[in-house]
């Protein structure tokens, strides 16, 4: 990333790439003694490819000090990977901890110069890139400094460093801001382990969300249970033990109270006056990796936005004022202001930044969540795709908050970030590849507009039960997304039609600014020409390979291929089998409706919903035919039955024939017809 140096006047010249975690090796072979010449310098690590248990990674050491003759590199794997095979520098590892030397002919590196060596190694579980590097003994942090100064985590970064050495954050989401226990919403304890799984993973920082309403007294002291106080601290402290950032907050309180303000103004704020001075007494000692953020998604109930911004202005103000004046470590300790409903609108972005600049305080970050363009977050409207809408979306949205905010030196952190509809419980909302897109245009615009991302998960990222992901493909994903770009093509899926001759099929490759390297089965290199052309994004796979690797041409998913590109993961491109899905008549009640279903290897994409008479959209949402995927409808292939929700039964009108348009990824459309009287359904396919 590259920091702006605008408008706040702490900022130094640094380099954010390893200012966290930085600690100087001891006895290092080489190092530099307090009296020496000035040292220093900058490492680029990058992982230029990714495959299931191995890699490459290219790394390129500048040296910013006098020169050097002879240099040894050192630093250590956050998730245990191994070095298999080096070229140009001789490597030598011991679990975790590897070190690169110089070769005979590359040993001398005058200032400013640039050394680079690669090496293949292998991984399990996680492929994080190392967060610290030390040449000959001096820590690797950009700068040029006595190299007997070691700096300790935190203490010495401002907001700007800080809010980009908490790159990536995870929520640790629905587990002490659940109601009103921990584990109320289905899971289990924050434990060590937990923090040490999250923290092998790659991340750097946990946003904890509390909700404290079950555990704040009566008025007027408000007292804030002990117990709960007590447990909140063990997890802070777990996580502060183990160097990573924690982002603290009052979450739910949002809409459980706090959002009363407009009618019980006075009330309310000797409440939250209470809560943070308790919180502020309490953490006022804790290290500089505790960092505070004041109310989550703070909303105030039939306000306009205007008044909900003096509102939120009014709190943010008062949470400055009590965590600043209770002394300690929190005179300067970073502090976080989220806009109106963590909005990334211009006008909201415009308010909190008028009360930044009246704090005038160079330990503020600015805040807002992102869940992306609505119809496509939860597949209504018929946002199945990531296209321009998408697109638009992001990069207006970070495109915004770094004008308004990074480049006028305010740091900001996308507190929350994800799709709405993601859930490890309700599969196939939004398509794999589409969802892949998504997620690798959002980081990309993060790294790119110097944003630090703390995802948003609930559980369906991280099983807490067994510290393993739940979709480890998805996982590497986002490792490679921290560092580079992927290339990716306009659908990760081929579907054949069984009942036709299988012709030769194209897809438009999405570079991504990287080069198109070829085709892959497996281990197997595709021929270009016999198995597959390009002609300029235009990929097209044959219609002999595509017989070769379909096989039999079973339903559903015959084999994969993968286009790899000059950077980051492999696209995933699934030959698929199919024949039209066949639904069969039904009959049910507005709270249990099931169509029968031969799904045949297809999968369903989304479903529209009309009044055959006049078409006209149905109930719910009657701007659109197209119908929210899960709360209306839902796909269940196991069981062979596509599920219409009571969300939709209950309001169609009585004796209305309703048309059901289902949109297929391979067959396309299939229609089917119901029709409601009373509490009793009929549905006959056509």
């Amino acid at each position: 990333m590259t920091l702006t140096l605008q408008g706040r006047t702490r900022l130094r010249l640094a380099t954010i790439f390893t200012a966290l975690l930085a600690l100087l090796a001891t006895g290092a072979i080489g190092a530099v003694s307090a009296d020496a010449s000035p040292q220093g310098c900058h490492v680029d690590y990058k992982v230029t490819a990714e495959w299931n248990g191995g890699f490459i990674a290219d790394v390129k050491v500048t040296n910013l000090g006098d020169d050097l003759d002879g240099w040894e590199l050192e630093w250590a794997f956050p998730s245990g990977q191994q070095v298999t095979q080096a070229w140009s520098a001789d490597i030598a590892s011991s679990d975790a901890d590897a070190t690169a030397r110089n070769l005979s002919y590359n040993s001398r590196i005058t200032t400013d110069e640039t050394v680079s060596f690669g090496f293949a190694g292998t991984w399990s579980g996680a492929n994080a890139t190392p967060t610290s590097f030390t040449l000959n003994g001096v820590l690797c942090d950009g700068t040029i400094s006595d190299p007997s100064v070691t700096p300790s985590p935190g203490g010495e970064l401002n907001a700007m460093e800080t809010v980009a050495a908490m790159e990536p954050g995870w929520n640790v989401g629905n587990t002490l801001d659940a109601i009103p226990e921990e584990t109320s919403w289905g899971n289990p304890p924050i434990t060590e382990e937990l923090l040490d799984f999250v923290k092998a993973s790659g991340y750097k920082s946990i946003r904890l969300p509390v909700t404290w309403t079950d555990y704040i007294g009566e008025a007027p002291d408000h007292t804030i249970d002990q117990a709960r106080l007590d447990r909140v601290t063990e997890v802070v402290d777990w996580a502060i033990e183990r160097d990573l950032y924690v982002l603290l907050n009052l979450h739910h309180d949002s809409w459980m109270w706090i959002n009363a303000t407009p009618t019980d103004h006075d009330a309310v704020v000797a409440k939250y006056d209470a809560v943070w001075t308790q919180l502020a007494d309490r953490f006022k000692d804790h290290s500089e990796l505790l960092v505070l953020e004041s109310i989550n998604e703070p909303q105030y109930a039939d306000a306009t936005d205007e008044e909900g911004d003096a509102y939120n202005d009014e709190l943010n103000r008062l949470f400055h004022e009590i965590v600043r004046g209770s002394g300690g470590k929190n005179a300067d300790r970073l502090l976080v202001l989220p806009t109106l409903h963590t909005s990334g609108e211009q006008a909201r972005l415009d308010a909190l930044t008028a009360t930044i600049d009246e704090l005038d305080d160079d330990m503020i970050a600015a805040t807002v969540h992102f869940y992306g363009w609505w119809p496509f977050s939860v597949n209504i409207a018929g946002g199945t795709r990531y296209d321009e809408n998408v697109e638009d979306d992001i990069v207006g949205t970070f495109g915004r908050v770094h004008d308004t905010f990074v480049a006028n030196g305010i740091p900001v952190i996308i507190g929350e970030w994800g799709t709405l509809a993601y859930d490890y419980t309700r599969p196939g909302i939004i398509q794999h590849g589409e969802l892949l897109k998504f997620y690798e245009a959002v980081q990309f615009q993060a790294r790119d507009k110097d944003v630090t991302l703390m995802l948003w998960d609930a559980g369906s990222f991280v099983n807490r039960n067994t510290l393993q992901m739940r979709d480890q493909h998805l996982h590497e994903w986002f490792v490679s997304s921290w560092t580079s770009r992927s290339g990716t093509a306009s659908f990760d899926s081929i579907y054949l039609d069984n009942s036709a001759a299988i012709e030769s099929r194209s897809l438009t490759l999405n570079r991504n600014g990287l080069e198109f390297e070829g085709l892959w089965h497996g281990d197997t290199e595709l021929a270009e020409g016999s198995d597959y052309t390009v002609t300029g994004d235009t990929l097209t796979v044959t219609s002999s390979a595509l017989t070769r690797l379909s096989g039999d041409r079973a339903h559903g998913v015959n084999t994969s291929i993968e286009a790899r590109f000059s950077d980051g993961m492999p696209w995933q491109i699934y030959i698929i089998g199919y024949d039209t899905p066949v639904l069969a008549d039904a009959t049910g009640t507005t709270e249990s409706f099931a169509i029968p279903a031969q799904f045949t290897g297809d999968r369903l994409a989304t479903m529209e919903s009309v009044y055959a008479a006049d078409e006209t959209p149905t109930e719910p949402a009657t701007w659109t035919p197209f119908k929210e995927f899960w709360s209306t409808f839902q796909p269940d292939y196991e069981a062979g039955t596509i599920l219409l929700k009571p969300a939709l039964l209950n309001e169609l009108d009585d004796g209305q024939t309703v048309r059901l348009t289902f949109h297929f990824w391979g067959a396309g459309e299939v229609a089917y017809e119901i029709t409601k009287n009373g509490t009793s359904v009929t549905g006959s396919a056509l």
